[in-house]
This record gives C-alpha cells, sequence and structure tokens, in this order.
C-alpha cells in the first residue's frame, strides 16, 4: 500500500498501455513525463476560480527539440496541448480542457544571453520574471513588466498574458519588451517571430503571438528588450478621505501632461489588510491611498513629485508623505505587490477582476462596483493600476460557504457589463481565457470574432494547441463545453 501510494506521489505509476504516453516517454525521458493522479491534479488548474480542467499527460521538455517532439507527437495521436508557465494566470487561460498534455516549460528556465550594448535579453520560457530583473540589476537595467505574481510568474507566461504590472504606465506591456521569439508552431516546426533588426521584414507576427494565451504555439525563446535603471526616482503616499478623491487627483495627474513611472489605488479594507500583513507604515484610517512614482533625472523627478503632491491637495489629500529612503520606498511597494497575498488574514479564497475603464469614469465604475457586490453580500476590496484605468477589484470569500460561489460570479459578471457600460474594455493584463469568453460578443462583433478566428486557424487548423479558450463557442474552432470533464478512458 504505502509502496502504490509513493509511486502515485513520485509519477512513478504503470501507464504502458497508453502508446502516446509510452512515445513521450521515449522522446523526452520517463522522468519528465508524469501520468500519475497528483501530478495531472496540480496541473488540471491554474490560480483562478475556475475549475473543469481535466490533465492528460504532463511533460517537462528542456530544449526546442523536445517541445518540437511533443507537438508532433501530439500530431500523430490526435492529442491536444496546453503551454503552461508558473500557473499564476487568474483568467482560466492555462486549464487544461478536453484531457490534452500539458507542456510545463519550468524547466527551461535559463538566461541564455545578455547583450548589454544592444539592450537585449536571450531568455526560455520558463525563467521567473524577478529573476530576470534580478541578474541584469548590476549591469543598470532591468525588464520592465512586473506584474503583482513577478516572485513567480515567467517571461512565457507573460509574453501569452501579454502581462503588464504597477509600473506599464509608463513602460508599456510586454508586448513593448519583446523584440523575437522562436515558437514551435502547432504542425511542429520552428518559427522565429519578429527579429534584432530595427525594422524586421514582413508582418509583425511577433505582436500577433504576444498575448494569444497559447492558442497559436508554443515559445522556447524570447527576446527582451533590457530597460535602463533611471538614475533618480521618487515614490510618494498620499492619503485620502474618499476612493473618489483618490480617483479624481489620478485623472488630475495625466490631465496635467504628468506620467508618471506608477500610479497604484487601494481602499480602506485592502490597506488594513496589507499593513497587518507586511507593516509597510500604510496609514490606517484613511479610506483610500494613492502610490505614485515618477523617474528620471533629479530635477525633473522632484518637480513632478511635487505637481503630484499639490494636485493631491487640491483633490482633497489629508497627507502626501515622500518615501526618503530606498527601504521606505521598497517596503512602501512591498505592501502593495503582497496585496492579495494579504487577503488571506480575512478569508481563505478570492475572485481578482481585470476590466479597463476610461480614467474619466474610474470614480464612477468604482462606486458602482461597492453597489454591486454589496447587493450580492460579498466583500469587496479594490487595488489597482490607477493610471491606466485598470480596476483589480478582489472578491473576498470562503469557497466552504454553501451558495457563496454562485454570488460571487454573479457579482462579477455585473462588474464586467459595468466595465463595458462604461466604455472600458474586458482585460488588461489576465487576458480571457475561459473567464470572459461569454463577453466577448459584447465587445466584439460577429465579424470580429470571425476574423480573430481564422488568424488562430492560419496558425493552428485543427485548433489542437490550447483549445477552448478565448474565443466564445458557437464561433471558436473547439466548443469549450465539450471539452469539459472529459472521461480518463480517452487514454486507454
Amino acid at each position: 500500500m504505502l509502496n502504490e501510494l509513493k509511486k502515485r506521489l513520485t509519477g512513478k505509476t504503470d501507464s504502458s498501455g497508453d502508446a502516446f504516453v509510452d512515445a513521450l516517454r521515449e522522446a523526452i525521458s520517463p522522468e519528465r513525463v508524469k501520468f500519475d493522479g497528483a501530478h495531472r491534479a496540480l496541473h488540471g488548474h491554474d490560480a483562478s476560480v475556475f475549475d473543469g480542467g481535466n490533465s492528460g499527460p504532463v511533460v517537462y521538455p528542456e530544449t526546442t527539440a523536445e517541445v518540437q517532439a511533443v507537438v508532433r507527437l501530439a500530431n500523430d495521436h490526435g492529442r491536444n496541448v496546453v503551454p503552461r508557465g508558473a500557473g499564476t494566470g487568474l483568467a482560466g487561460g492555462a486549464i487544461p480542457l478536453g484531457a490534452p498534455v500539458v507542456v510545463a516549460v519550468t524547466r527551461m528556465n535559463k538566461i541564455l544571453e545578455v547583450d548589454v550594448d544592444n539592450m537585449i535579453a536571450w531568455v526560455e520560457p520558463g525563467v521567473v520574471n524577478l529573476d530576470l530583473s534580478n541578474t541584469l540589476r548590476p549591469h543598470g537595467f532591468h525588464f520592465a513588466p512586473d506584474p503583482s505574481s513577478q516572485q513567480a510568474c515567467t517571461i512565457g507566461g507573460n509574453v501569452a498574458n501579454n502581462s503588464g504590472g504597477p509600473h506599464c504606465l509608463a513602460y508599456g506591456v510586454t508586448n513593448a519588451h519583446v523584440v523575437a521569439l522562436e515558437v514551435v508552431l502547432p504542425s511542429g516546426e520552428v518559427a522565429m517571430l519578429g527579429g534584432l533588426d530595427a525594422e524586421p521584414q514582413g508582418l509583425d507576427l511577433r505582436g500577433v503571438f504576444v498575448g494569444s494565451e497559447g492558442t497559436l504555439g508554443i515559445t522556447t525563446r524570447i527576446a527582451v528588450r533590457l530597460t535602463k535603471n533611471r538614475p533618480e526616482v521618487r515614490t510618494l503616499l498620499l492619503s485620502f478621505d474618499s476612493v473618489t478623491d483618490a480617483a479624481n487627483t489620478v485623472s488630475g495627474v495625466i490631465a496635467g501632461g504628468i506620467v508618471p513611472a506608477a500610479m497604484e489605488v487601494m481602499d480602506q479594507r485592502i490597506t488594513e489588510a496589507v499593513e497587518n500583513y507586511v507593516g509597510a507604515g500604510y496609514p490606517l484610517d484613511a479610506a483610500a491611498v494613492l502610490l505614485a512614482e515618477v523617474d528620471g533625472l533629479d530635477a525633473g523627478v522632484d518637480i513632478d513629485a511635487d505637481r503630484i503632491a499639490q494636485i493631491g491637495r487640491d483633490n482633497n489629500a489629508t497627507a502626501v508623505r515622500l518615501a526618503e529612503t530606498d527601504h521606505e520606498r521598497a517596503l512602501l511597494w512591498k505592501g502593495r505587490k503582497t496585496a492579495f497575498g494579504a487577503i488571506a488574514q480575512i478569508a481563505p479564497d478570492y475572485y481578482l477582476h481585470d476590466t479597463v475603464v476610461p480614467r474619466s469614469a474610474l470614480a464612477g465604475v468604482l462606486e458602482e462596483v461597492y453597489a454591486i457586490a454589496k447587493r450580492h453580500d460579498v466583500l469587496v476590496m479594490n487595488v489597482f493600476h490607477a493610471g491606466d484605468g485598470n480596476l483589480h477589484p478582489l472578491l473576498i470569500f470562503d469557497a466552504r460557504e454553501e451558495g457563496v460561489l454562485d454570488r460571487v460570479h454573479a457579482a462579477g459578471g455585473e462588474i464586467i457589463t459595468a466595465s463595458l457600460d462604461a466604455g472600458g474594455v474586458l482585460s488588461g493584463e489576465h487576458g480571457i481565457g475561459v473567464e470572459k469568453q461569454k463577453y466577448m460578443d459584447r465587445m466584439f462583433s460577429g465579424d470580429d470574432l470571425d476574423h480573430q478566428n481564422r488568424l488562430r486557424q492560419g496558425f493552428d487548423p485543427f485548433c489542437r494547441t490550447n483549445p477552448g479558450k478565448v474565443i466564445p463557442s458557437g464561433h471558436s474552432c473547439a466548443d469549450i463545453q465539450s471539452l469539459r470533464n472529459v472521461p480518463d478512458k480517452v487514454w486507454g
């Protein structure tokens, strides 16, 4: 009994009888092809609240040639493929539907080359976001996209979701920092999209691939643009008696012609949780705080910091604090980056949303978010990239409570609708995945979706790469409902 349990936990179960699994083990190695219940369960979901995932075998390739071998074998055996990084996605984009082979690229984690002169680094897709910036820091550079999950998320996942982060306000999302991609196409061929030339020839297929959520192929090497560390940084924390005043300050800063590196707003509930969690020095009596950062040359950042402080006071800021040391600045950012972990003090589960609204609509939509949560008897906390209107309402709950998930999803749906009605869009950085599929036809026409689907089929005619994602049922080449909960006997 104990030996059998050990086999299941280590992945050393007998699956000789399945020709595809046996072929994978021969092509990769038995140790890096897992078919036991523990590995399949672990890779059957991501960090989202969505279930229904059903993983087939899980493979851990270490080279482009191995990824290519897996894809070709999948084609030969009529199996689907789902690429996966760290699984930190929040829209269900990495959930395997229909028991596909999961290609986990976490062992492809090498920083291959750093070219400081040309400000380019070649990395594998499993490199952790923060590890790349830490490696670049002694050279005076960093990788600009900085999602809150940057301590765990991978560069390949950033490419798949076109990830952003607090500093994307000034520096842009992942697409602006990817120069070239080596990818294994759904056919099993290897292609280079983009290039190191200032003006690569042909269509911008690199731009098409970034943000495609794993539906167009599997990234195996990435050339990223390095961002030079600015000589001076000023970080301000502004306190307000209302979230509306904080939102209006954000609008006032942008209207004043200032483009800070970052502007983040947190309401009182999340501020209290963060302060209790890390002791970053946030005020506990403020209804909202605004974390604003400017960087550049010494004189310029002082001018911009003074102007932001004044705009805050004009919008009823009750306190304005300038971080005096690097340690103080780091603590303020640690508080913001650990906000989602901090809510575990309150409840074990959360549903994090990701819509974008015009900055002019921020205050009104935030008031509506609070009203929606109250109607559905769900606790909500707001922490968001205020500078570009990227909302992140956190619906806090305990999944063990009967009926709570129904209320949470109902509230989430109304938040999406309210954002679209305000002229917003479905996602700023988390992607569509399965979360927002059914809302795609509210944002796009049937013709729009048809052309998106045709583009996908141009890369993947048989729709075997991450099927059932992004494009809604009725438009896509794979109906998401037909892929849920496929029984294990498909592997017999």
